[in-house]
């Protein structure tokens, strides 16, 4: 009842999701338009390139959409901008090395594009058809997602509308009657090749290709709810079959073993292959995507696994400096958010680092690394209760250039301008935040007993994933445990405990608990479950969230 649902059925198709429950891929607005312009594309041999994204949904997108293509028999370029060098998206530079270097006649953009009005109309000029395949907020709603600026002054003097004018933008918010805003690119072009092979059948198997479609919905981490939850269930699957030799490579270096969870993908897999784009570009994770090649795949995978250890360097350093600035500037009675700001960050992980932050400490947290030429560019990670968009519209003055959503922004910004910018974000979330919303606040699910703990409970327990945005895994509470041993520290951070709760025993873990101040025994916990092996069996592991001192019945 609390997810939404109404009927037995629908409970049904949530715990057993089936492939064949998947809608008409036309119902997207504007797929008919793609399709027969991509199909005429094919059929007249023009040069086609697809414009991609340096992040896990834009790199999987890009490459899914070019083994469909290559299927009919069509030799796409791909295209992926550099991060740092170019920025996101349709900039400028990035179009006008991609015009030299591949001169297209029909351009698709892919996770990017629905807010380059200026620049498809410059394309247009300049006799390139474009299409966009994307899931971000269109202009004058939304600026877009973290990292996607909104619109500058020097595109001031372009005629600006709602949308650009190309041949077909594919994009679920576009439409506000859409049932389908959950999807990320990745799910739009997999919409995309279901709508080809419907329209002209060729030997293709896309089932196979939902290993790319998980990977890039859980990395980019839109809601798992609707047709997401089967892609991402089935996906999962695929991964672990995947003949793909990089992908297989990758799963050996990250030290994922079956089955597949959304974890694996969020936390070992999905940072690897975005490692390279953060820090360089994109170009290495795109190419362990498509080889067939398995000493190239060796080769990507062990290289994109160094630039992950390389990537968690370079924001281990930022994160120390950043805990610095917060010692000296921050207190949590006065500011209800964070800014911080150095010569230097590399511009790749300050998402991370501001998402860290703003976890931590339970404030909205704006990340900023200047240049030498005193140009800033910084990510903002938000709590609940704060519209980050909202808060950096009251902090427009200060700001070259914003955009994002509610939970996760990017901006530019000029160095003088930064206490006056710190300033009013601080004042904004202030206003805009309650006391209460600035406590940190646990929503428990069930409560339960150590004797409700058992095999057949983890097995429905199991029904609901893949966990993940929009269906995390339940959090559990239980209460008066005593503690039956002294803690154990492993890895120099994580806590093992062993609990009781009357005659029942359990093993927990507590993760990254090395500054947690357990109080005297007996306890009240929060947790969440999962499948262990141990021993070679499948066992119910907990991990616990939180810790109080026991509060008996309430």
């Amino acid at each position: 009842m609390r997810k939404g649902f109404t009927s037995a059925e629908e409970v049904e198709i949530f715990l057993r999701p089936r492939l064949r429950t998947l809608s008409d891929p036309f119902l997207l607005p504007n797929m008919q338009a793609a399709v027969a312009r991509i199909l005429g594309a094919l059929d007249r041999r023009e040069r086609i390139v697809v414009f991609g994204d340096y992040d896990v949904d834009g790199v999987t997108s890009l490459a899914l959409l070019a083994e469909m293509l290559r299927a009919y028999g069509g030799a796409p370029e791909l295209f992926l901008p550099l991060r740092v060098e170019e920025g996101y998206g349709l900039s400028r530079e990035s179009i006008e090395r991609c015009l030299d270097q591949h001169h297209p006649q029909l351009l698709i953009a892919v996770d990017c594009g629905t807010s380059s009005v200026a620049e498809i109309a410059g394309l247009r000029r300049r006799g390139v058809e474009v299409i966009v395949l994307d899931h971000h907020q269109p202009p004058l709603q939304s600026s877009g997602l973290a990292d996607q600026p909104a619109v500058s002054s020097e595109f001031a003097g372009e005629p600006r509308s709602a949308l650009p004018e190309c041949v077909a933008i594919v994009n679920p918010k576009i439409d506000p009657e859409s049932r389908f805003h959950y999807l990320c690119s990745a799910g739009i072009v997999f919409k995309l090749c279901h709508a080809l092979l419907k329209t002209r059948p060729v030997d293709f198997d896309l089932k196979s290709k939902l290993d790319l479609v998980a990977l890039g919905t859980v990395a980019d981490i839109v809601p798992l709810r609707g047709e997401n939850r089967t892609l991402v269930q089935r996906g999962a699957i695929e991964i672990i079959r995947s003949m793909r030799p990089g992908l297989k490579r990758l799963i050996e270096v990250s030290g994922v073993r079956p089955p597949i969870l959304t974890e694996d993908i969020g936390f070992r897999l999905g940072p690897r292959l975005n490692a390279s784009g953060r820090l360089s570009n994109a170009e290495k994770s795109l190419r362990l995507l498509l080889t067939q090649d398995e000493a190239e795949a060796a080769s990507l995978a062990d290289f994109l696994d160094k630039q992950n250890r390389e990537r968690q360097e370079v924001e281990k350093q930022i994160c120390l400096a950043a805990e610095e600035q917060i010692a000296r500037e921050f207190d949590p009675r006065r500011d209800a958010a964070i800014v911080l700001s150095a010569r230097g960050w590399h511009p790749g992980v300050l998402g991370i680092v501001a998402s860290r932050v703003s976890r931590k400490y339970h404030r909205p947290a704006i990340v900023i690394g200047f240049e030498e030429n005193g140009t800033g560019k910084g990510s903002g990670r938000s709590i609940e209760g704060l519209n980050l968009v909202e808060a950096l519209n009251r902090c427009s003055g200060s700001l070259q250039k914003y955009g994002g959503h509610e939970m996760a922004a990017g901006l530019t910004i000029r160095e003088r301008d930064i206490a006056l910018f710190s300033e009013a974000f601080r004042c904004a979330a202030r206003e805009l935040l309650s006391d209460e919303d600035l406590q940190p606040c646990l929503r428990l699910d069930h409560e339960l007993m150590f004797s409700d703990l058992n095999g057949e409970f983890l097995q429905w327990h199991e029904m609901l994933q893949p966990f993940g945005n929009g269906n995390p895994a339940p959090l559990f509470f239980a209460r008066e445990v005593q503690a039956v041993a002294p803690p154990r520290l492993v890895n120099d951070k994580h806590l093992i405990l062993r609990l009781r709760q009357h005659n029942y025993h359990r093993r927990a873990i507590y993760f990254d608990a090395t500054d947690a101040q357990l109080p005297p025994a007996p306890w009240d916990i929060a947790f969440r479950i999962r499948a262990d092996e141990y021993k070679g069996e499948t066992v119910l592991g907990m991990q616990i969230q939180a810790v109080r001192k026991a509060q008996g019945i309430e």
